[in-house]
């Protein structure tokens, strides 16, 4: 499986700094899903969703990146 950013408008994949590209197979993959959403809130990426794509069956799944509600910048953490 592949982790790829993808902008909604255009269809383009994040291939490196400033740079997209429409073929998903130069496209950088992260490590994680979580990897992908912080480089997303670190470079403040907006418009873009996360790509899931499976090589073997031909298929994928797009989740959109919702944003965050304001005032609000971090994840929250338990509370032991």
């Amino acid at each position: 499986m592949r982790i790829l950013l993808q902008r909604i408008a255009s269809g383009l994949y994040y291939e490196d700094t400033g740079a997209w590209t429409p073929d998903s197979f130069g496209a950088m993959d992260f490590l994680s899903s979580t990897a992908a959403l912080e480089f997303c809130a670190a470079n403040k990426l907006t418009g873009v969703q996360i790509v899931l794509k499976f090589d073997e069956e031909k298929r994928e799944i797009v989740l959109p990146i919702l944003p965050l509600p304001p005032g609000q910048n971090q994840r929250p953490t338990a509370s032991l």
